[in-house]
């Protein structure tokens, strides 16, 4: 496979809105491991290798374990994960799979009990932000280093 260009060099504009999502997420108050496990969920039911590659040597620098990584696909089943962890992926898959049923309203009212309203936009805005990211990836053929 072939990279077939980068959005940056070719559409300028609108790859520097990317970068404006980015230094939005930059502000919020998600924990950055939790970023990370957001990106790296995202990317796996996405198929992004490019972001798959970045995102889980990034949260392997904020101290994520390799086991925890390895289980992140199966996190339902595995007890290494914390209840807003739970939510948190709950959301990301909700909305990266957003044909099936989008953001339950079950998964809505935890998240809003547990983080409020603020804190729960950016996690929706932090899961549109990764899945952005995907589509450019995949789409460009972006090939992971």
């Amino acid at each position: 496979m072939e990279q077939r260009f980068k959005m940056g060099e070719i559409d300028p504009k609108a790859y520097k809105a990317m970068i404006a999502l980015e230094t939005y997420m930059a502000g919020t108050d998600i924990a950055p491991l939790h970023k990370e496990l957001i990106k790296v969920r995202a990317s796996q039911i996405n198929g992004c290798a490019y972001c798959l590659n970045s995102h889980t040597k990034d949260a392997r620098k904020l101290g994520e374990t390799e086991q925890r990584l390895y289980l992140l696909n199966a996190w339902r089943e595995s007890p290494q994960f914390s209840e807003e962890e739970r939510i948190i992926l709950a959301m990301t898959e909700e909305i990266t799979l957003i044909d099936q049923k989008g953001l339950t309203d079950a998964t809505y009212e935890k998240a809003v009990t547990a983080f409020g309203l603020e804190k729960t936009a950016s996690l929706i805005m932090a899961v549109v932000t990764i899945n952005a990211w995907n589509r450019i990836g995949i789409s460009t053929r972006l090939l992971p280093v």
